[in-house]
C-alpha cells in the first residue's frame, strides 16, 4: 500500500487533496516522495514564512525541544515570557492570548468583545458585524462569523448574534451599526474571499463610528499579519490600530500557534477562568515565533518584502491572460481572462509549482524569505502555463 493509500484508508476526507506527498523540504522548494522538485509559492498557505526549516528557525524550535517542550498554563515559561514581550512590542498591543490555530485566535477575539460589552452595558449588546465574503475559521461560532453562505450548512444550529455587511459599503454599515452591536471584525484583505482589500474610506468610517458608540474593532489579520503585506500589520497600511487583532499562520513558521492582541482599552477583559488552552503558549510554538519575529522585523526585512511584491506584480501583468491583480504586499490574486484557476493550479503542480486559489483566482503567498531567481523560476512557470 502506497502513503496516500494509507492515508486515505484512516484519514477523514475533509480536504480536495493534490496527489503530492511532500517529504523534505529547504527554503522555497519542497521535495516530494518520488524526489521531484516543486517551487511553493504557497507555503502552507501562508504558514511557512521563513520558508521550508530555515536554519535559524529549525534550531530554535530544536533547542527548545530538547529543553521543555510543555508544561501546563498554571505554570509560567520564560520562553513565553519573551515571546510575549516581542510580539506585543512589535504589533503595539498591551497583552495576548496564545492559542493553536487563527480560528482559535478569532473564538478569543469574539469572547473579548462579548465580555468587554457586557461588562459595560449588561445583556443583549452581543452582536457583531462581519463583512460579506469573510472568512474567520471553522469552528462553529467562527463558521458562524464567516460571511460567506456556502459554509452555513450541515451544522445547524449556527451561533447566533452576527450580522454581516457588504464590504466597501458604507451605508449598509451605517444602517446596521446599531445599540445592539458589540464589535466589527473584519479583514484587511479578504483572503479566502478572493484577495480583495478594503478600501481606505470604508475603513476610515469604521474607525470613526466605532470610537462614537465605543464598539470595538476586531482586525483578523491571520493571513495578513506578521509581514505578508508588506508591512508587520496590513492595518497600518491604512493607518488604524484595532482594539483587537488575531494573529495565526505564519507567525511561528510553520508551528501551530494562534494570538488574539488586545490594546489598552480591553486587555484586561479576559480574566481568570474566562478563556484558557491546553496547548496555548506552548513552548516549542513560542521558540518558532521568537525566530520569526526577531526576523521579520529585522533591518531592511520589511523593504525586501515590499519591492518583491511589487515585482511579482509587475511581471504578472506583463502576462496577457492575466486580467488584474489584487492583494497587498505578497499576498496576491491573479484575475485571469480565459483560464480556470482551479485547472492552472493542477496543471502548475505537474511543472513543479505549487499554487493556491482563491474563489475564482489564482493565489499566490509565497514565502516572505523568497529569493529573486526562485521567484524568476516560478513565475516563468506560471507563464508559460497561462500562455499555453
Amino acid at each position: 500500500m502506497n502513503t496516500i493509500e494509507k492515508f486515505n484508508e484512516h484519514v477523514m476526507q475533509t480536504y480536495g487533496r493534490f496527489p503530492l506527498v511532500v517529504e523534505k523540504g529547504s527554503g522555497v522548494c519542497c521535495v516530494g516522495e518520488d524526489g521531484k522538485r516543486y517551487i511553493d509559492f504557497g507555503s502552507g498557505i501562508g504558514t511557512n514564512s521563513l520558508g521550508y526549516c530555515d536554519d535559524k528557525w529549525a534550531d530554535a524550535v530544536c533547542a527548545q525541544v530538547r529543553s521543555v517542550q510543555h508544561t501546563s498554563n498554571y505554570y509560567y515559561t520564560k520562553v513565553q515570557a519573551d515571546f510575549a514581550d516581542m510580539l506585543c512590542n512589535a504589533a503595539g498591543y498591551s497583552s495576548v492570548f496564545f492559542g493553536n490555530s487563527g480560528a482559535e485566535a478569532n473564538e478569543c477575539a469574539i469572547k473579548l468583545a462579548r465580555k468587554y460589552s457586557f461588562d459595560k452595558y449588561g445583556r443583549n449588546r452581543h452582536n457583531i458585524i462581519t463583512l460579506v465574503n469573510s472568512f474567520h475559521g471553522r469552528t462553529l461560532t467562527t463558521l458562524s462569523a464567516t460571511g460567506q453562505d456556502v459554509f452555513h450548512n450541515y451544522f445547524f444550529p449556527f451561533t447566533e448574534g452576527f450580522v454581516n455587511v457588504r464590504a466597501n459599503d458604507i451605508d449598509d454599515l451605517k444602517a446596521r451599526l446599531d445599540d445592539t452591536v458589540c464589535a466589527v471584525m473584519l479583514e484587511y484583505v479578504q483572503g479566502e474571499g478572493g484577495v480583495i482589500a478594503l478600501e481606505q474610506d470604508f475603513v476610515d468610517t469604521v474607525f470613526k463610528l466605532c470610537e462614537e458608540k465605543d464598539v470595538l474593532v476586531i482586525a483578523d489579520e491571520v493571513q495578513t499579519g506578521v509581514g505578508r503585506t508588506g508591512k508587520f500589520l496590513a492595518g497600518d497600511w491604512f493607518g488604524h490600530k484595532a482594539n483587537v487583532t488575531t494573529l495565526a499562520k505564519g507567525l511561528a513558521g510553520g508551528v501551530p500557534i494562534g494570538a488574539c492582541l488586545a490594546g489598552d482599552k480591553c486587555a484586561d477583559v479576559l480574566t481568570k477562568g474566562t478563556h484558557g488552552s491546553t496547548f496555548g503558549g506552548n513552548p516549542i510554538a513560542c521558540a518558532g515565533g521568537k525566530a520569526v519575529i526577531e526576523r521579520v522585523t529585522g533591518d531592511g526585512f520589511l523593504e525586501s518584502v515590499r519591492e518583491k511584491a511589487e515585482y511579482i506584480k509587475t511581471e504578472l501583468l506583463k502576462i496577457n491572460e492575466v486580467d488584474s491583480v489584487s492583494g497587498l504586499g505578497m499576498m496576491i490574486g491573479i484575475k485571469l481572462k480565459t483560464k480556470n484557476a482551479a485547472d492552472v493550479v493542477g496543471k502548475a503542480l505537474e511543472n513543479g509549482l505549487l499554487l493556491l486559489t482563491a474563489k475564482d483566482k489564482v493565489r499566490l503567498l509565497p514565502p516572505l524569505t523568497i529569493e529573486k531567481s526562485d521567484l524568476e523560476d516560478g513565475l516563468l512557470i506560471l507563464k508559460k502555463i497561462l500562455e499555453e
